[in-house]
């Protein structure tokens, strides 16, 4: 009865994890949950109140496909302001219900079955099967802890034949928190260039950075017209369950995937877009806080991840997640999730459900309060003491 393109697909093994904690929660266990992919913070008060004024004026109804016109020329003026690149609102960006139907959309519009798309591995974990469903191919381009999952050029120009149709980018990077620099963008914008390439860019955490310095592929020299910038509300402002994301990309592509658009759910939701217009043109004084105690939570997880013998961790960069190596402990991922949940009773992501160079790490979420991390990882450590 299911169809094979849905078949091919696997189930979230990151809402498995999530369901089964939950379960015991329930249960009455005391579980400490180390693999949210969320911000633990509340949405900030402006933005809610943006949202109430609207439904009280009654903009309660559908809206044009592509989202409304205010919002769109608030993503613009985001974009220039900035990543330095200007896009015309009414043409080249589309608001979308989240980030995620955004890459959806991205992808289903520029693939032809038997498309080739290249992905950084690790990867987030739904970027495999929306290739798949879109009849694509995902092809695979590792990356390494030794190298501090670094997207080398090298390894991208072994992976291209002429299949190859686009390459996925995600920096800041879920799960590994690396961050793309501007010597590896200009060398992957020539990879581009080259070879004809559309760079998918899914820039969801570029605001919770704290080395470096974000870069948009699309502002170097020829990439704007090959790149779909992908983006939302989410995890820079707490927005998780509001569903609201956007797209800048060429004309002809913000056509296609406004075709998509309309078949599927019509518009973004009509009072969210108006709190949207809100979040990114009145006070950043939110998202600057939560990035700034997102950091402090960062450098105490590293600090006690660094006393666990055997277990090493690249400093991420951006996000709110650590990609942390405990193949000294188990290779096995899943074995290992498995058994922080049953005998630590703590809740983290397997590192296979991100890819093959997954396999033997665990992603541990710090979007959580400073008194679950020390409590989490105190009780990995005992739980190890009595594995070995």
């Amino acid at each position: 009865m299911i169809s094979d393109r849905v078949l091919k697909v696997k189930p979230s093994a990151t809402l498995e994890i999530t369901a089964r904690a939950k379960a015991m929660k329930a249960g009455g266990v005391d579980i400490i949950g180390l693999g949210a992919g969320e911000p633990d913070f509340d949405t900030p008060e402006h933005i809610k109140n943006a949202l109430y004024e609207a439904v009280e004026e009654g903009f309660v109804y559908y809206t044009p496909t592509r989202g409304i016109i205010e919002l769109r020329k608030a993503v613009a003026r985001k974009f220039l302001n900035d990543n330095r690149i200007s896009y015309d609102p009414e043409k080249e960006i589309l608001i979308t219900p989240g980030a995620k139907h955004a890459l959806y959309e991205a992808v289903l519009a520029i693939t032809n079955p038997g498309d080739e798309i290249l992905l950084p591995d690790p990867y987030w974990v739904s970027y495999e099967p929306m290739i798949q469903m879109a009849g694509g191919v995902p092809v695979y381009v590792p990356t390494s802890e030794k190298k501090g999952f670094r997207l080398e050029p090298e390894k991208i120009k072994e992976k291209v034949t002429r299949k190859t149709k686009a390459i996925i980018l995600n920096s800041p990077n879920n799960p590994t928190g690396a961050v793309l620099n501007g010597y590896d963008l200009r060398e992957i914008s020539e990879i581009c260039i080259e070879n004809d390439l559309i760079a998918i860019s899914d820039e969801i955490y570029e605001k919770i950075i704290y080395d470096g310095k974000h870069i948009s592929i699309a502002v170097l020299p020829n990439m704007k017209e090959r790149t779909i910038t992908i983006n939302g509300f989410s995890k820079a402002y707490s927005m998780t369950g509001w569903r609201l994301g956007y797209a800048a990309a060429p004309a002809d592509i913000i056509d296609g995937m406004n075709r998509i658009q309309e078949h599927s759910i019509s518009c973004p939701t009509s009072f969210v877009q108006k709190a949207g217009v809100t979040a990114l043109t009145e006070s950043q004084d939110s998202l600057k806080a939560m990035t700034k105690e997102f950091k402090k939570r960062r450098n105490t997880l590293m600090k006690m991840l660094n006393e666990i013998d055997g277990v090493s961790c690249v400093t991420p960069s951006g996000t709110f997640y650590a990609f942390a190596n405990f193949s000294c402990y188990e290779r096995d991922s899943f074995k290992f999730a498995s058994f922080l949940l049953e005998d630590a009773k703590v809740a983290a992501i397997p590192g296979r459900a991100f890819g093959n160079e997954g396999e033997g790490f665990i992603r541990l979420s710090y979007a959580t309060s400073m008194e679950n991390i020390k409590e989490g990882i105190s009780r990995i450590k005992k739980a190890l003491k009595s594995k070995a």
